[in-house]
């Protein structure tokens, strides 16, 4: 088999058209085109299902697609370990996190960790779904909640702490609530995508006492739009601690009251363990989480 038709297949499997897969490579259409219908003739196979919105790949090219994927993962992995021959940590270092934490807590540090090692080109992936780090969509992930797949290694961290929060006009318009009871008469504002939550149970706020749930005025699929929602005094909201941190027009409500803490894990695969970059990645997220409270 040509290996470079089948990288080539590779990255169309993955762009799903000709064109994206082309702007990619730097050829034309065409010629990516022509490259895949070579592969396919050699193989004696259709590998895509040709439409107008599209590619789709058949039975037989996801088939070619999981080794290809095995074998693109496994050539950067060697690739990174013979970047990563020398004293000094160096290489791209691709780091997966949720959109509230990666805008907010890990801009505040990043710079710290891009000054310590110049020679590793950072990329932040800010997304409330997981990507997979067995298929090289990230190097490296901050997660708030255990890995699904079980051979991913996974190291605590630190913990985090949910606490209510609202801005001093909304309190001043609609009164502060003294027990969890009160917020049956006040807005709430949640995350609302259950499914794709960050964290579990996010939306504790929602719970009353009597077993039954409160009806949110609002729901936002994104914890850094709840809190501009609660800064703009629509109502209260469960947000992380580190979330508020640094924020002005936002004060706690309920002080005696947290909801449920949460960890923070540090997640790459079997393969990266000996990596370089990960190792010094792990170690500066330590430090940076040691002794702080959040």
């Amino acid at each position: 088999m040509d290996w470079d038709k089948l990288r080539i297949f590779h990255v169309v499997a993955s762009s799903g058209s000709f064109t994206h897969a082309g702007e990619k490579l730097f050829l034309s259409q065409s010629a990516v085109s022509r490259q895949i219908r070579g592969l396919e003739e050699s193989l004696n196979t259709v590998l895509f299902n040709r439409h107008a919105r599209g590619l789709s790949l058949t039975d037989e090219g996801e088939t070619l697609f999981k080794t290809a994927e095995e074998v693109v993962s496994k050539i950067h992995v060697t690739e990174q370990q013979l970047i990563e021959g020398t004293d000094v940590p160096r290489g791209e270092l691709r780091i997966t996190t949720t959109s509230s934490f990666g805008s907010t807590w890990m801009m505040n540090h990043i710079r710290t960790f891009i000054e310590r090692y110049p020679e590793i080109q950072v990329q932040l992936l800010v997304n409330d779904s997981d990507l997979d780090l067995t298929t090289r969509q990230a190097d490296v992930a901050i997660r708030f909640h255990t890995a699904h797949q079980l051979d991913l290694i996974q190291k605590q961290v630190g913990i985090f702490h949910h606490h209510l929060f609202a801005s001093p006009e909304y309190l001043s318009r609609k009164g502060r609530p003294v027990t969890m009871d009160d917020l049956d008469d006040h807005d709430i504002i949640t995350y609302g995508d259950t499914v794709r939550s960050p964290t579990r149970n996010i939306d504790w706020v929602l719970d009353r006492t009597n077993g039954q749930k409160r009806i949110p005025i609002l729901r936002i699929n994104s914890i850094y739009g709840v809190l501009q929602a609660v800064k703009a005094g629509l109502g209260i909201a469960a947000l992380p601690d580190y979330l508020v941190q640094g924020s002005t027009n936002v004060v706690k409500v309920l002080k005696d009251v947290e909801g449920p803490a949460f960890p923070a894990y540090l997640v790459y695969t079997q393969e990266a363990r000996n990596s370089r970059r990960i190792s010094v990645f792990r170690e500066f997220i330590k430090e940076q989480f040691k002794g702080t409270k959040f």
